[in-house]
């Protein structure tokens, strides 16, 4: 008989438990960047980063797919979060982070 069938299963439904909340956001500790980079990449990282953010974020109040995600819906969240607005590209990096992330 193989162990998996000894095993007693659990008849305890997850309704009957109450689910964590989670736990408030805390931001990471920040690190410098690497110094000696083309102003470019400085740029772009910072962009990527601030993307996933709102990527996040969006995800989190429930917008799931790209086609949700219009400008003012991302700006939106960028002000609920305490982020400057974003651009326009950015805004496009977080509907293509949506979007590869299925």
């Amino acid at each position: 008989m193989p162990a998996a069938a000894l095993k007693p299963k659990s008849t305890r439904s997850t309704a009957h438990r109450a689910a964590q909340p989670d736990l408030p956001y805390e931001p990471v500790n920040k690190r410098p960047l690497p110094p000696g980079r083309p102003r470019d990449w400085y740029v772009t990282h910072n962009r990527r980063l601030k993307a996933m953010r709102l990527a996040i974020a969006l995800l989190d109040s429930g917008v799931y797919v790209p086609n949700q995600a219009r400008n003012e819906t991302i700006r939106g969240a960028a002000q609920l979060i305490g982020l400057h607005p974003p651009s326009d590209t950015t805004c496009h990096m977080v509907r293509a982070l949506m979007r590869y992330a299925r």
